[in-house]
């Protein structure tokens, strides 16, 4: 009864997960057509709300190719990895007070493990697929987001250290009057550029760089295999959308007030941002990113969680 109680939880969260990542594509096309003067899609139903389902429809109609010389098992493998933990994190995701799937102590901890083990898939499907293009986008994945998760942490350790405790809940009830952005807006400037590349998107799109790679890790793929990992994409995208707005935002409080639907608007202000930046900015190259990661955001993330420790032992002292 208990696991059928958490099956269902999960199935009312997956879905509406899995229909935002789809109309997700839609508002991007259409935000990205206006900023570019173009119309996007237009023509399939009212606006083209319906090409979404279409899209959707056409990849799962055409034929599942796999490549010759590749480990089938892996190959199929790799995508599925891929969207299940993209859908396992929103487990631990609240939207309101009273709205999640699992309330756990170490919520934040188990959040990190999910995104650490992503990594698996992106080296799995470079290579399994035995593929020279799909092996080198998944090299640079690989070492672009383990590099990313060392700041990722340190970002958060910081915010972790304020509130002792590494349940989501506790960190967003610390933020009823002031969200942490504004004493930590260094770190929460710091914190948007590193999802940014936590999940492989313009201008730190290097896994997938069309013009070097094709198309990167997932080139070998069609049809459902290509389909799991662009909803894992789009999926992570909201997800860190929503952690950044639980961690830095205040969650679903705004001025003291409580209501879901502050948490959906700032969810959906950090989604357009994610547009914006990849209709207005250059992709960098392999070794800024990589310099921007070690040289800068590591020794700042690292300065900035030290300080907090001495500010906070200090305070402690006093007490």
């Amino acid at each position: 009864m208990f696991f059928l109680k958490n099956f269902l939880s999960f199935l009312f969260v997956a879905v509406p997960i899995l229909i935002s990542v789809a109309y997700l594509t839609l508002a991007e096309r259409k935000i990205m057509g206006s900023m570019q003067l173009r119309i996007g899609p237009s023509t399939v139903g009212f606006l083209g709300l319906l090409q979404p389902l279409i899209d959707g429809l056409k990849l799962l109609l055409k034929e599942t190719i796999l490549p010759t010389n590749s480990n089938v098992f892996g190959f199929i493998l790799a995508p599925i990895i891929a969207f299940f933990l993209s859908l396992l994190s929103w487990c631990l995701i609240p939207f309101s007070f009273n709205s999640f799937v699992l309330d756990l102590n170490l919520s934040l901890l188990l959040l990190f493990v999910f995104s650490s083990l992503n990594v698996y898939s992106i080296i799995f499907s470079g290579w399994f697929s035995n593929s020279r293009y799909a092996f080198f986008g998944a090299i640079r994945s690989a070492s672009q987001l383990i590099s990313y998760e060392v700041c990722f942490s340190l970002i958060l350790m910081s915010t972790f250290l304020t509130v002792s405790s590494l349940n989501i809940l506790d960190v967003v009830y610390f933020q009823l009057n002031i969200p942490f952005f504004l004493p930590y807006f260094p770190l929460f400037l710091m914190f948007l550029i590193t999802i940014l590349a936590e999940t492989n998107r313009a201008p730190f799109d290097l896994p997938e760089a069309e013009s070097e790679l094709v198309s990167g890790f997932n080139v070998e793929y069609a049809a459902m295999g290509f389909a799991l990992f662009f909803l894992a994409e789009y999926s992570s995208i909201i997800l860190m959308s929503c952690v950044t707005v639980l961690i830095f935002i205040g969650g679903w409080f705004l001025f003291g007030f409580t209501n879901y639907v502050f948490f959906s608007l700032k969810a959906a202000f950090l989604l357009f941002f994610f547009v914006w930046v990849r209709a207005s900015f250059p992709r960098y190259r392999i070794d800024q990113l990589m310099r921007l990661c070690w040289k800068i955001f590591l020794p700042l993330s690292l300065s900035f969680l030290i300080f907090f420790l001495v500010i906070l032992s200090y305070t402690k002292t006093l007490l």
